[in-house]
């Protein structure tokens, strides 16, 4: 399995092709291109066009390009996924999934193997997490905290406290089941030691990154999520002590002391891996 760098998810409204053509040179791990909540109603079918032309384009080089579509519930859902069913777009982000039935509706009119990733920004979403996790064809989950908090009635302040159990708990579930899993936005771009603050915080939540409204939070996003070299150094030596002949098949092992499994060696390729995108 490729393992792939997602410290930065920039979402881009699909109605500015400027925007978008830029894109192609920001230093993004991930491109979201919105055609949800950043596009205007009457500009729905242009932005849906411009998607697909960008598609089409490519340029992107490493960048993973992944759409955010309208729900199903709205009249412009269906038009996105049947835009995008044949379409090299690297995964289409669903919103406002609160089970792991929703996502079944989308992966059937989707069709073919396109991943899905799933925005986890309703109230009940959180009581089906491990459930939606689970889902067929499931690759990511996105918190949605502004969603979250308008649902809750809860405030986005600086500790987030009332979204640490939520927060916790979505990040288990991920990893439960294998999927990668990005924070949600922070909302006052002028706000650089805020923004360093909370990318902090994600990086201890255990997230693979977060994501981003504006190009100017790419650089901090990609350092905080990006290993020391302390951190690549033990990497290296997990993966070297397990390629040894006798531990080829052991769970277990033993490195500089400290009894190492292989979950520890999945985290180690993941490090290495993210170490690699610079």
């Amino acid at each position: 399995m490729t393992i792939r760098p997602r410290r930065s998810a920039l979402y881009l409204p699909a109605s500015n092709a400027r925007a978008i053509a830029k894109a192609r040179e920001l230093p993004a791990d991930v491109i979201i291109l919105d055609l949800e909540d950043a596009v205007a109603p009457d500009a729905k079918a242009e932005a849906r066009a411009q998607v697909v032309a960008a598609l089409g384009k490519g340029g992107f080089g490493t960048r993973e390009l992944v759409v955010r579509i309208n729900g199903l519930d709205t009249e412009w859902g269906e038009a996105d996924l049947a835009a995008l069913a044949c379409s090299n777009a690297a995964a289409v982000l669903v919103p406002k999934i609160a089970s792991a039935s929703d996502l079944s509706a989308y992966r059937s009119k989707l069709g073919g193997s396109t991943p899905l990733w799933a925005m986890i920004e309703t109230a009940a979403s959180l009581f089906r997490l491990d459930e939606i996790a689970g889902a067929d064809g499931l690759e990511a989950f996105v918190m949605g905290t502004n969603d979250l908090a308008k649902e809750t009635g809860a405030r986005l302040g600086g500790s987030r406290l009332p979204f640490v159990g939520a927060l916790g708990l979505a990040v288990a579930a991920a990893r439960a089941h294998g999927i990668a899993i990005l924070d949600g936005v922070f909302n006052d771009i002028e706000d650089e030691a805020g923004f360093v603050a909370e990318a902090r915080q994600a990086v201890d939540f255990g997230f693979d990154g977060k994501t981003l409204i504006h190009p100017r939070q790419i650089e901090p996003c990609n350092i905080a999520f990006s290993p020391d070299a302390a951190d690549i150094a033990w990497a290296r030596r997990i993966l070297a002590a397990f390629d040894e002949p006798g531990n080829t098949s052991k769970g277990a092992i033993r490195v500089d002391g400290k009894m190492v499994e292989r979950l520890h060696l999945h985290r180690a390729r993941s490090v290495l891996a993210v170490a690699g995108s610079d």
